[in-house]
């Protein structure tokens, strides 16, 4: 089975004033979850989550919207990024309760994740 999207998130400079706008625009809902700041949808379909912007690895700062893709085996994933003309910019770190995630920049030069859930979503 291929791959998924599993994840996005939208990353703001002014957390409440998108906050705001997502609510009002499409009517999601978003509940507090994690570091200060941090925000998930409460029911969307895929998993999303505003949040601060932020710099992955010194000097990568995030813009606009991220997605990360749920992967079977991190190791593999970025194996196969690295040997099809993608670079890792963030390596493989273990978020505690949740997985392996890594950052990754592909041949075209877009920003995306992908997780190792360490139990199905």
């Amino acid at each position: 089975m291929p791959d998924k999207l599993h994840h996005f998130a939208i990353n703001c400079d002014d957390v409440d004033r998108a906050k705001r706008f997502y609510e009002q625009v499409f009517g999601w809902e978003f509940q507090p979850w994690g570091p200060p700041g941090f925000f998930h949808t409460a029911d969307s379909g895929v998993r999303g989550a505003l949040q601060p912007r932020r710099e992955l690895v010194p000097g990568v700062r995030m813009t606009g919207m991220e997605c990360s893709f749920g992967v079977a085996d991190i190791h593999a994933t970025q194996a196969a990024i690295e040997k099809m003309g993608g670079t890792i910019v963030m390596p493989p770190v273990v978020i505690p309760t949740v997985g392996t995630l890594l950052f990754f920049r592909d041949p075209e030069g877009n920003l995306a994740g992908a997780m190792q859930y360490e139990r199905p979503a």
